[in-house]
């Protein structure tokens, strides 16, 4: 992966975090937690929408994914920690 684009999925990471954190909590993470979130969130919400047929193209495409992705890890972080 080329350094801008390591820098992009970390921006779009980021951003995924924080409207997953505000959507689940009313609050961010931080930063890096933010960017972990996201990042994570990514990675589920690819598996996730791979599963369901749904293409994803673009910025946008790439942040409504990974915001999907980090909110279903931040619910189930929530069943798991009660």
């Amino acid at each position: 992966m080329e350094p801008m684009g390591i820098i992009a999925f970390l921006i779009v990471g980021a951003i995924a975090g924080w409207l997953a954190g505000k959507f689940s909590k009313g609050k961010g993470f931080g930063l890096f937690g933010n960017i972990i979130v996201g990042v994570i969130g990514a990675v589920i919400g690819g598996f996730t929408f791979d599963l369901l047929g749904i293409a994803v193209n673009g910025l946008i495409g790439s942040i409504v994914m990974a915001t999907v992705g980090a909110g279903i890890l931040l619910f189930a972080l929530g069943l798991i920690k009660k």
